[in-house]
């Protein structure tokens, strides 16, 4: 009996007995909607998908109950060739990706109850979902990258593309702008960063004479947004995630029963509290406390920046020169205070682009000014949560526009490429059916499939 064939009987049995009722007719427990070479596709599988789908407020075109299982059908050819190629990842992606998720789960929904009652399982039983569907999501990326391989393009080639597009599907490219910063950060004084440190030092004492928890205090008096709320707790990380600072004190905890000393990181002062090892990854909790600066400092820094603007305007300084030597912003200074787009890896934004990835006062301070012009100071939130005072120059803007291979070669390229990749994808897909068992239940195949290969 060759292969293929015994393929078809294991996937045929599997159907049968899957499929069947589990108790007598109105007791379904669950039912086999698809079969892809011998996985099967459960009715609950659709169903948890939907859900996550309807949660995150995607749309489908079409019947969800026909998209779904399709999509899920796609994955399992994917995953199958990972297999006969050995395509793998780390248990360390997947358990950074578990806890990234569940977090964002947790924070969306509102709370780790509500995010149980919504999906009707506990906590545990989330993680293991999103452990399988995580590994699996992220198999197929990788089988996905093989297939694709590394795509090269001409200049050539963009541009033909480019020149054979109806003027109506020229992609329009919004206005965007290039802008530079600098920020000073207001002087904290030391009677304040006292105050903080005898805090924490306070809420070590407290643990330890078993008047309350850490947990209990993380998520009282906790500034970090992320983790107080889970009780200052943050899932299994790796060094390289963290601060250096921070790793150098968490990783050298050894027992669960101990707090740490209070230390400082660019995002305040801390105290941390192992959870678990495993490995070379570390659950734990922190509290973190922030120095609250004082008015007269932050008027202080301000005027600061006020003279060094008029300095700019007036040519003593260029904001290039200002920006190297005054700038206390460590991502932009080395780069004349130049913001970098951290989605398409270059200095243009587009204005809510420049909102989420900086802040909406760089936003708002950007959008009356001239191209050269200088805006007045202003303060804002840095990403390490500070707030800090800066002033801004708009280097250039760019209307809204059809795009054009000049300006545009780079946004050009970057769709040619993912049309290319989609292409080999889609040819992949098509032949892979071909030589897979598909069994689709009668009750769900009256679709209008994307790959109309499945119904043979």
């Amino acid at each position: 009996m060759n292969k293929m064939n015994f393929t078809r009987i294991c996937a045929c049995l599997l159907f049968l007995l899957l499929g069947v009722n589990m108790y007598a007719q109105e007791n379904v427990i669950d039912e086999v909607v698809w079969v892809v070479g011998d996985e099967a596709i459960l009715k609950s599988d659709v169903e948890t998908e939907r859900l996550n789908a309807q949660y995150e407020g995607r749309r489908f075109e079409g019947d969800p109950y026909c998209v779904i299982p399709e999509e899920l059908a796609v994955q399992k050819l994917f995953l199958h060739q990972a297999e006969i190629d050995s395509v793998t990842v780390s248990d360390q992606e997947v358990l950074q990706e578990v806890d990234r998720r569940l977090s964002w789960l947790e924070e969306q929904i509102g709370s780790k109850e509500k995010m149980e009652e919504y999906y009707n399982k506990t906590t545990t039983q989330i993680r293991e979902m999103l452990r399988e569907n995580i590994r699996d999501g992220l198999t197929v990326q990788e089988m996905q990258k093989k297939i694709v391989g590394d795509i090269k393009l001409t200049p050539a080639e963009v541009r033909n593309y480019f020149n054979k597009l109806p003027d109506d599907s020229i992609p329009y490219v919004p206005m965007q702008v290039e802008v530079q910063i600098i920020t000073r950060e207001p002087k904290v004084k030391e009677e304040e960063i006292e105050r903080v440190k005898k805090e924490l030092r306070d809420f070590t004492d407290r643990i330890n004479k078993g008047e309350t928890t850490f947990s209990t205090l993380a998520r009282m008096y906790s500034e970090d947004p992320g983790s107080a709320r889970k009780g200052g707790e943050y899932g299994f990380t790796g060094r390289g995630e963290l601060t250096p600072e921070f790793a150098n004190v968490v990783f050298n905890l050894t027992d669960p029963k101990k707090i740490s000393k209070v230390f400082e990181t660019e995002y305040g002062y801390h105290i941390a509290q192992l959870i678990e090892k495993r490995g070379d990854r570390i659950s734990y909790r922190h509290i973190l406390l922030k120095p609250k600066v004082d008015e007269a400092e932050i008027n202080e820094a301000l005027e600061k920046l006020d003279t060094l603007a008029n300095d700019i305007r007036k040519g003593k300084v260029t904001f290039d020169e200002a920006a190297t030597w005054v700038s206390q912003d460590k991502d932009t200074k080395n780069n004349h205070g130049l913001l970098a787009n951290p989605q398409s890896g270059t200095s243009r934004f587009e204005m809510q682009q420049l909102a989420g990835f900086v802040s909406q006062e760089v936003a708002k301070a950007v959008e009356n000014l001239q191209i050269g012009e200088v805006s007045q100071p202003f303060t804002m939130v840095n990403s390490k949560g500070k707030e800090v005072c800066a002033i801004v120059k708009l280097k250039n803007r760019i209307d809204g526009h059809k795009a054009t291979i000049t300006e545009d070669y780079q946004r050009l390229k970057s769709i040619v490429t993912a049309k290319r990749s989609e292409e080999k994808l889609q040819k992949w897909i098509v032949e892979k059916q071909k030589n897979t068992y598909v069994r689709v239940n009668p009750d769900w195949r009256k679709c209008d499939f994307k790959y109309p290969g499945w119904i043979k």
